[in-house]
């Protein structure tokens, strides 16, 4: 059984205990470690280094071989300086606990700096918003959003909690759905895109649709459609780079806004893609999360001119009214 305390300890946080069962014991530490507690060796290295692990109160070699009812424990939410500057970045949070955050992220920013000294970036905002609470910490995305898509992520607070939320994300057991607005009448109400994408060789940005590339799944619903557009629910199965607009233009139903991908530029000047639900487990608490946030005026103001009702759209989703 694993257990979660708080420690007044030289490294201060939350600690993980775990007493040995009798199926571990004769394990080392370090198959412990990496067996119930899910520890990367990268991360053992580091909680060695940092003297964060225990056993039976003092430091143990990690070869040593363990007993029933040993007690192991593990600083997994250690103090961490910022590797970023602060600086006040809009951003709405939706949720928060001691381990990790759910943001809403503006359209026009990018999650984390793509090159050196870039400044105005959602990590530089959260550090910022974390020093005016009295804390400090570095910021770890668990999955990306391209500078102008708005919506939710998933932000770790400590390193622990992003290896297990990035299992999870590897095991499709979060869940992230979309809403985008498509050019033209889609064929199929529903269905399934099953096309690898690779990096365009004719463009630096560009992504394509290529046997060579890695495989990409997306699944979608149409939720309303005239000539001109469709409002669709989109939901992820793997988070290649521009999946959803690789996939739609595949199509020949580029995002409105997507001037890298053909879409229609009018009515919006970003492509009209809004991650606008999170759902998944808890990896400390095991609690189950759900998430959602509304899309911005500029989505909104879109699909009104393309002579869409928002209840039409958003009364399936749970969305009107929240």
């Amino acid at each position: 059984m694993v257990m979660f305390m708080s420690s007044k300890q030289k490294n201060p946080g939350k600690w993980i205990a775990y007493c040995v069962t009798p199926e571990w014991e004769g394990h080392t530490v370090r198959e412990v470690l990496r067996g119930p507690l899910l520890l990367s060796n990268r991360m053992i290295n580091r909680l060695t280094r940092s003297r964060g692990i225990q056993l039976n109160g003092k430091m143990p070699w990690l070869d040593r071989r363990v007993k029933k009812g040993d007690r192991l424990r593990v600083a997994v939410r250690p103090f961490e300086r910022a590797d970023l500057p602060p600086e006040p970045v809009p951003f709405s949070v939706v949720y928060e606990d001691a381990d990790l955050m759910v943001v809403d992220k503006p359209a026009g920013i990018n999650v984390h700096p793509v090159r050196p000294g870039e400044g105005g970036t959602l990590a530089h905002g959260i550090i910022h918003y974390w020093l005016s609470q009295g804390r400090e910490g570095r910021v770890r995305p668990v999955h990306r959003l391209d500078r102008d898509t708005s919506g939710l992520i998933l932000i770790a607070k400590h390193a622990y909690a992003h290896q297990l939320l990035d299992r999870d994300l590897r095991q499709h057991d979060i869940q992230r759905e979309y809403l985008a607005c498509v050019s033209g009448r889609l064929e199929n109400p529903e269905g399934t895109i099953c096309e690898p994408i690779a990096r365009d060789p004719n463009h630096p940005l560009r992504r394509c649709v290529s046997p060579e590339g890695d495989p990409a799944v997306t699944h979608y619903r149409v939720l309303v459609q005239n000539d001109r557009a469709s409002i669709v629910w989109v939901r992820l199965e793997t988070g290649r780079t521009h999946q959803i607009r690789v996939h739609f233009s595949s199509l020949g139903h580029p995002l409105y806004g997507d001037k890298l991908y053909g879409g229609p530029m009018e009515g919006i000047g970003r492509q009209a893609l809004h991650a606008w639900l999170l759902s998944f487990r808890h990896p400390l608490t095991g609690k189950n999360l759900t998430l959602k946030t509304m899309p911005p005026e500029d989505w909104l103001q879109l699909t009104e001119s393309l002579h869409f009702v928002r209840e039409e759209w958003s009364d399936g989703l749970s969305l009107s009214g929240d």
